[in-house]
């Protein structure tokens, strides 16, 4: 409304004095008309109605206060009948002298009990009192509810006993003759019960507090049970007045007896009346209870799909997190409790589930289990309603969990659904930690305000391109981030299961390094120092520290950086040092004195020669970088007597002088330092530098090799040519190095994180692999205008189950093939159906191309025992049976149980035997990973991104563990951390012996730090079996050698590669086999099962064969040459695993990979932190060295 004393109208262009002195008369007279609103509120009823009924305060008094005088109406009338005595007679003198006067049947019933009773004066005045309130306030609430129909008002249940109940006693005020007439009062019981009704409901409006419907029913079933007791035992006590005169408590003896069925029969009711109420009673509650019962009984099962409450004062005194997810499935509840429940101190947690969606039967199943039906609550409900949430009692949370559901066709609509909910929570929680699951790295910036946030496509891509640089990261990275004791196979007889099982149960922990058993002595001394020396003296490996006024985490800070008491240290160990235990050992040292030196090859102390290494220092050669971490050279004998090599000290300080770091960004190598002229031609001096253009927000900026110019859209199609190029294969480029190959379904953004880590700057140019990416679906212009940058990148267009395309795109010269999980196959009728085609595709690839190293995603981990699947396979069968074991303990909370992998009959009944008697060892132990010693896990050739879960789990106790794997990838990169990459030990690096002599040579030298060894080796076949079987490919590969074996039997030799280039060769190989196996008696089992392996072998061959001949013509049809195309080569004989942290005293073995974290080398670049500014590296044209320009 307009002001109207605040506002000046206009002058009028002429002033008159009439004006000046009568002041504004015009706009007195203006036609404008103040409207005053709501009008109707200030009427007197209305206020009425606001303060009994629309109010929700006042009216809750108002309810409060009727209640109360029903329930002092219905005591009063107890204290009447107590006081009262049927014996007198009472009422109207006049009456009693009528009745009196007529003829007595003895038969009859005596009414005047009945009719009179004995009411007190006081009693009777504050009975009246009651009744005159109780009907105004009646009358005054019909008043106010009136809408027009006056019968309504009146013809309700409780008006009429109201009217029953008030207007005798008002009547008994002008006639005092009928003071003890008998009025019901008892029926003020039902009068209180619609009051209490009523009072409920609001008191859940004034408090806007909702209970749930299941505490109403019970309250109305247990008011209604009330009020029917409570009106028989009234009703009979005063109706045997004229007959056995029962007391109050006869009659509710008598009718707890008769409402349960007992009927005693020593208390009965007399006169026909009292028979007549109890007949009523007992109709009205077999009508009304069943009523109340069936919604109860529908009420609670609705309760149980949707989970009830969880209590504020139990939020107040416990401690629970919530749950968040659009759908629960069986996988991912195991999951997350499993590993909840692991760290020690979160067994007193509540984990509360809300999910929009009804618990289905499997975890309806599992939730019933004492374990967790006593630690879980399931809500179902949204994270997008408040009720919800305060159902959930998020604001008294200590967390809150937000998981996508990764198995819908739509991932981008599962990531919004997520968004959502995040910030539902937080406006509804602000305080609340937030930890996020989100797919897609497009939608992450929408919520960077979460605590912490694991974004599934940037882990899984950056995860699978270290693959295939860093053999088996994703099962390194897996095994950091899931919880375990480090004794699962520890039962085992193979040793690589011990080993394997052992290093496994390493995880990072932290903690304050003066605070610190393990690290307060390397106060003052540099990182690489302390890292080596709590390694040879606890077995703990230091990875990083980050300092007290600082965020940021540093993965091996390099020797230069000098420990400070106020850092905090991040370190590798079975346990945490809180929960470890340090013995001194001066009387085992005593006692082992004499062992302080080595003795022989097979035998090293932990404590060896190490730490008197520093005598001998002067053997140390240069050892500088080389590309890709190649060999540790042999220190040169000095042309004298023949000494043992020797390894530097680790110095407490770093000298600048002594330490030869990978300078990087210079490219000093010999084949680095000038370009050749086909290299300048070509295109590939490189520049080092950031990418110009990002395809989504919030991705971190990366130091990579770059091209000088990009890369038109046209060549960077492989199998197309254009006007700049015309070749239409892989092989036509004359690639130096094997591609890698990613066989995609689209080219999503996450794809880009694939590209990054493979161009890093610290990877030398010519150990760069390309990189052509196999798509379902041509990618778009804003991903090619990313990807453009980057040297010998390239896409096609096609299917890995199209033989022509993998032909194209050069698989058969591929050091790695990685297939991703396809988002339209994530989701099926049958859950884990979903990764079908994949694992069909993946086998299809593996029988046609054997010797390919192929990295699969998964959608479920369950699924890769068929990678690779061999039905016939004793080793894989018996891991299969293991893994069945570890499952169904996992499934009870118990441990890994796991035996010897017999591969014959007799020896796997005996291995049941021993399994059975000694898995009650291993009940307590172990981790949760059934999966673990399957062999393609191990060896890092499958990966499912569920296995990552166990990251944002685990960053509730360690919120440090995102930002370490987001390191140790390379998500991120900070200034002055370090980097994941790996060295191959070769022969000439075997010299170094042991893994601790490998650790101070890393420490002394390059300032590395090893975190573990990925080792291969041979499976390990019983005495048994290995006489008897018949390998062809061994003869196969050893056949250009064949004067340096053996055989025992000529027939063994008599088959060779050219029969089965032949069907008639074939079938004579088949036939001659028949006809072996007649000769043989049957008696003889070991010649039976050595012909059986003799047609399996022939049979596997055959078929190798065959598929060769396929492969091979489909060459010769794209006009592909077939040189290099490796037919037979297996690796089926060969098991790869890790060995994460192993102890000092490891020996090491030829083609170990070692995991290193390499120092920055731009920390050691003088003014690096202004080289990072720019996004380019500018070339010095004649300069000998490649130079980063400021």
């Amino acid at each position: 409304m307009v002001d109207v004393e605040s506002e000046v109208p206009p002058l009028p262009p002429r002033y008159r004095f009439r004006d000046l002195l009568l002041g504004d008369q015009g706009w007195q007279n203006d036609d404008r008309v103040q409207v005053e609103f709501y009008m109707n509120d200030n009427t007197f009823k209305e206020r009425l109605k606001l303060f009994f009924i629309k109010n929700q305060r006042s009216s809750l008094r108002i309810r409060l206060f009727n209640f109360s005088l029903k329930l002092l109406s219905c005591f009063l009338y107890i204290v009447r009948v107590l006081l009262d005595d049927p014996s007198r007679e009472h009422g109207c003198k006049e009456l009693n002298r009528a009745c009196s006067n007529q003829s007595y049947i003895p038969a009859a019933i005596d009414w005047r009990p009945i009719i009179w009773v004995n009411r007190s004066l006081p009693l009777w005045g504050l009975q009246v009192s009651v009744a005159v309130i109780s009907l105004l306030e009646t009358i005054l609430l019909s008043y106010l509810s009136y809408k027009g129909n006056m019968w309504e008002q009146v013809l309700r249940i409780p008006f009429l006993l109201e009217i029953i109940n008030a207007i005798p006693f008002i009547i008994t005020i002008f006639w005092p003759s009928l003071r003890n007439l008998f009025i019901p009062v008892f029926l003020n019981c039902w009068l209180a019960k619609h009051a209490l009704e009523n009072m409920i409901n609001d008191l859940h409006r004034a408090i806007q507090r909702t209970q749930s419907a299941m505490f109403n029913q019970v309250l109305i079933l247990i008011s209604t049970l009330l009020c029917l007791i409570f009106t028989c035992i009234c009703g009979i006590q005063h109706l045997e007045r004229a007959g056995n005169k029962l007391t109050l408590f006869d009659s509710l003896y008598f009718c707890i007896v008769t409402f349960s069925t007992v009927g005693f029969g020593d208390v009965t009711p007399k006169i026909w009346p009292s028979k007549l109420l109890v007949v009523i009673m007992i109709c009205v509650a077999l009508v009304v209870l069943p009523i109340q019962f069936e919604q109860l009984a529908y009420l609670w099962m609705e309760r149980q799909k949707s989970g009830g409450n969880y209590s504020r004062h139990r939020a107040q005194t416990e401690k629970h997190v919530v749950l968040c997810v659009s759908s629960l499935k069986i996988d991912l509840l195991m999951d997350f409790l499993n590993e909840f429940y692991a760290h020690p101190r979160l067994q007193d947690y509540y984990v509360v589930i809300l999910c929009p969606t009804e618990m289905d039967a499997q975890v309806r199943r599992v939730l019933q289990i004492p374990m967790w039906s006593q630690r879980v609550i399931y809500l179902q409900g949204s994270a997008l309603k408040d009720q919800d949430l305060l159902r959930a009692k998020m604001d008294d949370a200590e967390a809150c969990f937000i998981l996508s559901s990764r198995c819908e066709v739509d991932r981008t609509a599962a990531d919004h659904q997520t968004i959502l909910r995040a910030w539902a929570v937080k406006d509804f929680a602000p305080n609340c930690p937030l930890y996020v699951q989100i797919l897609k790295p497009e939608n992450k910036f929408h919520i960077k305000f979460a605590d912490h946030v694991v974004c599934e496509e940037e882990f899984k891509y950056a995860m699978l391109a270290l693959n295939c640089i860093c053999p088996a990261t994703s099962t390194l990275i897996t095994l950091l981030v899931h919880t375990s004791r480090g004794q699962e196979g520890q039962q085992s007889p193979e040793q690589w299961q011990k080993m394997y099982g052992r290093c496994s149960g390493n995880e990072v922990y932290h903690i304050n390094l003066e605070e610190s058993v393990f690290f307060a002595e390397y106060e003052g001394k540099s990182f690489t120092y302390a890292s080596f020396h709590a390694h040879k003296k606890f077995g703990v490996c230091l990875i990083g520290v980050r300092r007290e006024d600082n965020k940021n985490i540093l993965l091996n800070p390099g020797p230069r950086y000098i420990m400070s008491p106020s850092d905090i240290c991040f370190y590798i160990n079975i346990t945490k040092e809180e929960n470890s235990a340090f013995k001194k050992q001066e009387q085992h040292r005593k006692n082992h004195s004499s062992r302080s030196f080595y003795h022989g090859p097979s035998r090293l102390p932990v404590h060896s020669i190490i730490a008197s290494m520093g005598t001998v220092a002067i053997d140390l050669q240069d050892t500088g970088c080389r590309s890709g971490g190649a060999n540790l050279t042999l220190p040169s004998e000095a042309g004298k007597e023949v000494r043992r090599p020797s390894i530097a000290p680790v110095l407490e300080v770093a000298d600048s002088s002594a330490i030869h770091t990978c300078d990087l960004l210079s490219d000093q190598s010999e084949d680095e330092t000038t370009p050749s002229d086909e290299e300048v031609s070509n295109g590939l001096e490189y520049l080092k530098g950031y990418p110009p253009y990002s395809p989504y927000i919030g991705s971190s900026p990366t130091f990579c090799h770059l091209l000088h110019e990009k890369v038109p859209f046209c060549c960077l199609r492989l199998d197309k040519g254009c006007q700049h190029n015309y070749y239409e294969d892989a092989k036509a480029y004359g690639f130096k190095n094997k591609i890698i190959i990613v066989a995609a379904e689209t080219a999503g953004n996450g794809l880009y994180n694939f590209i990054v880590p493979l161009r890093a700057y610290y990877r030398p140019k010519r150990e760069l692999n390309p990189i052509v990416l196999l798509l379902d679906n041509p990618p778009d212009m804003h991903f090619l205008d990313a990807i453009c940058w980057f040297p010998m990148v390239y896409y096609m267009v096609g299917s890995i189950d199209n033989l022509d395309d993998l032909l194209r795109c050069g698989v058969t010269f591929a050091a790695n093939v990685v297939v991703v999980d396809k988002e339209s196959t994530m989701s099926a009728e049958e859950d884990y159906m979903a990764d079908a085609k994949t694992i069909v595709n993946v086998q299809t690839l593996f029988r046609l191309f054997s010797s390919l190293s192929i990295i699969t995603e998964l959608t479920h981990p369950a699924n890769m025992r068929f990678m690779q699947f061999r039905a016939k396979d004793c080793y894989s069968l018996a891991l299969s049976k293991l893994e069945k074991d570890l499952g169904e303990q996992a499934e009870g909370q118990s441990s890994f149980c796991l035996r010897e992998p017999l591969t014959s009959r007799a020896d796997w009944s005996n291995g049941q035997i021993q399994e059975e008697a000694s898995s009650k060892k291993e009940r307590e132990k172990g981790s949760n990973l059934a999966f673990m010693f399957r062999l393609p896990f191990a060896a890092g050739r499958v990966f499912s991104i569920s296995m990552l879960d166990t990251l944002l789990y685990q960053s509730f106790v360690k919120d440090y563990m995102i930002s370490i794997a987001r390191l140790l990838l390379g998500l991120d990169t900070t200034p002055g951390s370090g980097f994941l990459c790996s060295m191959k030990i070769t022969e000439d690096d075997l010299w170094i012996r042991t893994y601790a002599r490998l650790y101070q040579k890393l420490c002394s030298s390059t300032g590395d730090v090893p975190i573990g060894i990925y080792r291969t080796e041979s499976q390990k076949l019983t005495t048994s079996e290995s006489q008897i079987s018949i390998s062809v490919e061994e003869w196969e590969d050893t056949k250009d050698n064949k004067d340096q074996f053996n055989y025992r039997s000529n027939h063994r030799n008599s088959t060779s590669s050219d029969q089965s280039d032949h069907p008639l060769l074939r079938r004579k190989s088949m036939q001659w086999a028949r006809r072996l196996s007649r000769k043989v008696p049957k008696h003889s089992t070991k010649t039976a099962e050595k012909i059986s392996q003799q047609r399996m072998n022939l049979y596997r061959r055959s078929e190798r064969q065959e598929l060769a001949e396929l492969v091979k013509n489909r060459m010769k049809h794209l006009g592909l040459s077939t040189t290099g195309y490796d037919e037979m080569n297996d690796h089926q004989n060969t098991l790869s695993y890790i060995l994460i942290n192993p102890s000092p005293d490891t020996r090491l073995e030829l083609n170990d990979v070692v995991y290193l974290i390499r120092p920055d080398p731009l920390s050691y670049v003088p003014n690096s932190a202004s080289s990072r500014k720019n996004s380019f590296c500018n070339a010095i044209g004649q300069d000998t060295r490649e130079e980063t320009q400021l």
